[in-house]
């Protein structure tokens, strides 16, 4: 299976890139291609002991920086290592790309040089959300901050299809999230976005409020991604939060520090369920190719996962089923 690696997109690039890339050739199946300026990855890499046939280093001169503008970042930086990812999945040299660089340069060059699902409005971001039964998909993440309804029930398809195949949840329920349960909710869009989904083929379990969302009563979150990023950016905050005043109260007195030697365990699995790095990164859902959002602020161990998640991704068959979904279902395409 080969992957192409963004090595210059993230915060944490190219030190966490690289080590994450490193960290997943525990899989032996795994061929990495590491994109970027090819002296700075290749001493990055002198750091790690790797079978160097697993590791190709790709050149790519220029860098796109989240100040640039998406489009006319693609259309002219031609040698940015996200640009040479595109085109290599593109002319399939590789099976997915991810990277943890500008979100909207990565929608961009997702519809720009790989193109849509026929039958696809707008690809979305898909992301695991955390709660209290298993995980949640969150859809949209980010991609798109005003929709219609034709682009939910859409959201709403891919995901179902991922999850199912992806996450092994057969049937999987999809709630509309509102100020309410009830279908007289909502904007208009919201409330003619309910008819459209309860009247469609999807397992539609009806309004969920932002109250429910932690609680797991539904499989997949379904939103525009104005409303979407603000759930996840807040429940990141959330549990940052719990976390920072957990440690300060378990760290005070001394019986508190003792107590905290029983509590460990049950505290590290606290930790990691709600550890964005242990989910990898974010499929763009609705494109002929996988893609692969990793997390801006993304570490190695994070990289590693969304590697992990890249190489089930492509051998899914999702992106087929979705086609195949998208046309039996039969989504208009008059702005519905």
């Amino acid at each position: 299976m080969r992957i192409a690696v963004d090595g210059m997109g993230g915060d944490n690039a190219p030190h966490d890139i690289v080590k994450g890339c490193v960290e997943a050739l525990e899989d032996s199946e795994l061929e990495i291609y590491l994109i970027g300026k090819s002296e700075i990855l290749k001493k990055e890499l002198k750091k790690y002991t790797f079978d160097e046939n697993k590791i190709n280093v790709v050149n790519a001169d220029e860098v796109i920086e989240n100040t640039d503008k998406p489009v006319r970042a693609i259309k002219r930086k031609k040698n940015a290592s996200m640009v040479v990812g595109f085109d290599m999945l593109k002319d399939d040299q590789v099976d997915a790309f991810i990277s943890a660089g500008n979100t909207g340069a990565i929608l961009a060059g997702s519809l720009l040089k790989v193109g849509r699902i026929e039958g696809i409005d707008r690809p979305a971001i898909t992301t695991v959300y955390p709660t209290k039964k298993d995980v949640s998909l969150l859809v949209d993440a980010g991609a798109n901050s005003e929709c219609k309804p034709r682009n939910l029930l859409e959201f709403s398809i891919m995901a179902s299809v991922y999850s199912k195949y992806v996450l092994d949840k057969e049937n999987p329920s999809v709630g509309l999230v509102n100020i309410g349960e009830e279908s007289s909710k909502g904007t208009s869009m919201i409330k003619e976005t309910y008819e459209v989904l309860k009247n469609s083929h999807i397992n539609f379990y009806g309004n969920v409020e932002g109250r429910e969302l932690p609680e797991g009563v539904v499989d997949i979150i379904v939103c525009d991604g104005f409303v979407g990023n603000v759930i996840l950016k807040l429940t990141e905050g959330v549990a940052k939060t719990i976390t920072d005043i957990l440690k300060k109260e378990l760290s005070g007195s001394l019986l508190s520090k003792l107590g905290t030697l029983f509590m460990l365990p049950a505290l590290k699995s606290f930790k990691k369920k709600l550890d964005y790095t242990e989910y990898g990164g974010a499929p763009f859902l609705g494109v002929k190719k996988p893609v692969i959002k990793a997390h801006g602020s993304s570490n190695a161990k994070a990289i590693k996962n969304a590697v992990k998640k890249a190489k089930v991704f492509a051998q899914s068959g999702v992106i087929d089923t979705i086609g195949k979904e998208i046309e039996r279902i039969g989504v208009e395409r008059d702005g519905k």
